[in-house]
């Protein structure tokens, strides 16, 4: 058996390389970056700015906070806790109660393709303690029937998870930490920075030479590849998400195990994708949709994911790339996506 964990999303090389050396800008010229290994994710904070020292530092503060409180892995969370009460009611506050019903309010608009209650599965397949296995039918049969926000329950600051349920909120922590700290830099008045939680990106501003943010999109089929990219969008004052099958899976029998599981069936999602960017400007809250959309629209595969995109419930673009050697990018992107022809994929353009 072979396995695999990998980054999710590249920044290009020229977004920080070409970070250093303007000195049109005074003070925003002042820069911290710091490394951060939280949500088992390593992440990088950058801000500039007068205030940007205290900005960084803040920002693994909260992250730190935030893992605490989420972590389905620590005994002490409050979701660890939730999922040990055998049904009863817990005290979660109101953060928690809020993430819940976010997590419900996207459940139902992707028909349960988002789903947070597919924890027991996740830990059947192994990718929570990284010993990978492939569960018999009966396990999974029997694990799907306690899948469904209908048996997550809110009450005031309570909260209570039907017998045999169990949730993660994996889909969408990093997410909302991104936008936890986006708002920290707001706060901190920080001018322009570039928050990497994984694959979670969040640009803020342009650089410090005047020109955007250029942020990869990886390639699934050179994952480990450091210039490994099926194109590359220039953004400013935005949110980019990847959800892909090369980020964690392992190998068994000659065949790919990835850990986006399909809520309807409990399997790895079969969905002719290899991966899905979500991307939304940087308005509060767009950190946890694109974490939650990039994840359901795995799910639901191309065809789907247009339908979805088409309909205007969200404001959001997406590139997708499909495993016929495709990249599918929606037409809010086409002015600030970059083609790379040596990707050897065809490039399409939807409205």
């Amino acid at each position: 058996m072979r396995a695999k964990r990998i980054g999710a999303l590249l920044l290009a090389l020229a977004a920080v390389s070409g970070l250093a050396g303007c000195g049109t800008r005074d003070p925003d010229e002042a820069q911290e970056s710091i490394q951060v290994i939280a949500m088992d994710t390593a992440m990088v904070f950058t801000a500039y700015g007068e205030r940007s020292t205290r900005a960084v530092y803040d920002a693994e503060e909260e992250v730190r906070r935030l893992d605490a409180l989420l972590s389905r892995t620590s005994e002490s969370s409050e979701v660890s806790m939730l999922n040990e009460a055998g049904g009863k009611a817990v005290p979660v506050g109101a953060e928690i109660c809020g993430l819940l019903q976010t997590a419900a309010d996207y459940a139902q608009a992707t028909d349960g393709a988002f789903d947070i209650t597919i924890a027991p599965l996740v830990s059947a397949w192994g990718f929570t303690t990284d010993s990978y296995q492939v569960p018999a039918q009966e396990e999974i049969d029997g694990l799907l029937a306690h899948v469904g926000m209908e048996h997550v329950h809110l009450s005031g600051g309570d909260a209570s998870l039907d017998e045999g349920t169990m949730i993660d909120l994996g889909g969408i922590a990093k997410g909302y930490a991104a936008d936890q700290v986006a708002e920290i830099f707001r706060s901190r008045q920080v001018p322009r920075g570039k928050i990497e939680l994984g694959g979670n990106i969040l640009v803020i501003g342009d650089k410090p030479d005047g020109t955007a943010w250029r942020v990869g999109i990886q390639d699934p089929k050179r994952a480990d590849a450091a210039d490994g990219l099926v194109g590359v969008l220039n953004l400013m004052d935005a949110f980019a998400v990847t959800s892909g099958s090369y980020q964690r899976y392992f190998e068994q029998d000659g065949k790919i195990y990835h850990h986006i599981i399909d809520p309807a069936t409990g399997y790895p999602a079969d969905s002719g994708l290899t991966s899905v960017t979500v991307v939304a400007d940087s308005e509060p809250g767009n950190g946890t949709m694109c974490d939650a959309l990039s994840t359901a629209l795995f799910v639901m595969g191309e065809e789907k994911a247009l339908d979805f995109w088409r309909s205007g419930r969200y404001d959001f673009q997406l590139v997708l790339v499909t495993a016929d050697g495709r990249v599918v990018v929606t037409g809010g992107l086409r002015d600030s996506f970059v083609e790379l022809e040596e990707s050897g994929y065809e490039y399409e353009y939807v409205s």
